[in-house]
């Protein structure tokens, strides 16, 4: 436990340094192009735990307070350059408030776009060194009375695309339908069925789609099973039900009260569902197989409600495996080939950002999906455990949401301003600063807010 809360800190620091330099730096880099003199870059809030002046007569900070950071420039906060006598002085041509407006907009782009373009990178990064892989989105089961049952979705169908984009792996039919979450009307799925040779789309109808969910899972909820890897079990707590219904590491779960066991997230849904239940339970072991009897030990979840769980893990394997080489997806890309899929990601991934922001807002989707610090370095720490091409596709994503975020038009955020510079030119003259003093405590308030339902959440989470 101890060792898992370390992990997620040390991942929580790393994480957030990462993506504050690299927003920062933005500002920085575009102000310094620009001639605006730049008095501190800054990296963290609160008491400086180390400065020092560069050569080029910036005062770099790092502070202790990993939430976000400032780049702090000559006449920023006001239109009068003065010395600390309240005496004017000749360094209007250094200073940011008396540079032109395109200059000004450019400088406060810079940091979300930064952000952006560290995504790109990644994602471009992850396309040469790992390529995409996964298993081909092909049904292998659908549950009766289920709206894909209903909708026609059979065993074997191949889902080819999601509302007309193109799915070559599971998770991209996941990450196509959680698009839809909260909304009502019809999902298109566009499959090769397993019965024919022609390609044909159907429609399932959802109506307010999960919006009240924190942990979605759009495919099940549809009533489709997906592969699952088997349930085969790893290891067992010492003195967990596990253990004491006497599974052991190396069992198979083939059934649960005469149920035939689809695969490890079925096995786990079943143990979720049934917490003080007595549960017969048929195992694979070696050879034969050995009945067993489960009493799921009941655990208090975020929502309220109470779930099972016995303690044990499943045994990792590789897809190469257990798969046959027919529902084995991989592409791989060049130095070149890997930017476009990058740039598409970056894009999709921002819209997708931008679009749960706006559901939020207008109440079709739970703002309990809005995650705090804890939240953060728990996934962090999590995604770390699992692999760097893992850890990578987070920090992009969190890159992404980042940048999204600070282009919202709210005072104190960079949008805030960039809106401020809009109205600017339009009417030709800065707005007012009583206005802006009003957006500011408006701003300060909104964000002060969201801040601190994403730390409620987490707590929530954690009780």
């Amino acid at each position: 436990m101890i060792l898992e809360i370390i992990v997620s800190v040390i991942a929580l620091i790393v994480t957030l340094g990462i993506l504050v330099t690299i927003h920062e730096f933005g500002h920085f880099w575009v102000a310094r192009r620009c001639g605006v003199k730049v008095l501190r870059f800054s990296i963290g809030f609160g008491k400086a735990a180390k400065s020092w002046i560069g050569k080029d007569g910036v005062e770099y900070v790092i502070a202790p307070i990993p939430l976000g950071g400032y780049v702090k420039m000559l006449g920023q906060e006001d239109t009068t350059v003065s010395d600390k006598n309240g005496t004017p002085i000749s360094q209007r041509s250094v200073s940011f408030a008396y540079k032109p407006l395109w200059q000004r907009f450019a400088i406060v782009a810079a940091g979300p776009i930064a952000n952006f373009l560290l995504a790109i990178f990644v994602y471009w990064l992850i396309n040469i060194s790992y390529g995409v892989s996964g298993v081909a989105p092909v049904v292998q089961g659908v549950l009766t009375e289920s709206p894909a049952a209903y909708a026609g979705l059979q065993e074997g169908d191949e889902i080819l695309a999601v509302d007309g984009e193109e799915t070559i792996i599971w998770q991209h039919v996941t990450l196509q339908m959680l698009g839809r979450l909260g909304e009502t009307g019809d999902i298109v799925l566009t499959i090769d069925p397993a019965d024919s040779s022609t390609i044909r789309d159907i429609q399932i109808p959802i109506n307010a789609w999960m919006g009240d969910e924190t942990a979605p899972n759009p495919v099940a909820n549809l009533g489709i099973i997906q592969f699952e890897i088997p349930a085969r079990i790893a290891g067992v707590i010492p003195g967990g039900p596990a253990e004491q219904g006497g599974l052991q590491s190396g069992d198979e779960i083939v059934s649960a009260n005469g149920e035939r066991i689809r695969g490890w997230t079925h096995w786990v849904e079943v143990i979720r569902a049934n917490p003080e239940l007595e549960l017969d339970v048929v195992v694979k072991r070696g050879d034969s197989e050995v009945g067993l009897e489960l009493r799921p030990e009941p655990v208090r979840l975020e929502d309220g409600t109470t779930a099972g769980r016995i303690g044990a893990e499943v045994l990792q394997t590789s897809l190469s495996e257990i798969l046959p080489p027919e529902m084995q997806r991989e592409i791989r890309y060049g130095l070149i080939a890997a930017i476009q899929p990058a740039l598409q990601e970056t894009w999709d991934k921002s819209v997708f950002v931008l679009d749960s922001v706006k559901k939020m807002i207008i109440g079709l989707i739970s703002v309990k999906n809005i995650n705090g610090p804890i939240t953060i370095a728990q996934v962090a720490g999590e995604t770390a455990t699992y692999g760097l091409d893992v850890y990578l596709g987070f920090l992009a994503l969190l890159s992404i949401s980042l940048g999204v975020l600070n282009l919202l038009p709210i005072p104190v955020l960079d949008g805030g301003h960039l809106l401020y510079y809009m109205i600017e030119a339009v009417i030709r003259r800065p707005v007012p600063e009583r206005v802006q003093a009003w957006g500011l405590q408006l701003g300060l308030l909104m964000i002060s807010g969201i801040m601190v339902l994403a730390i409620y959440n987490d707590f929530s989470r954690l009780l």
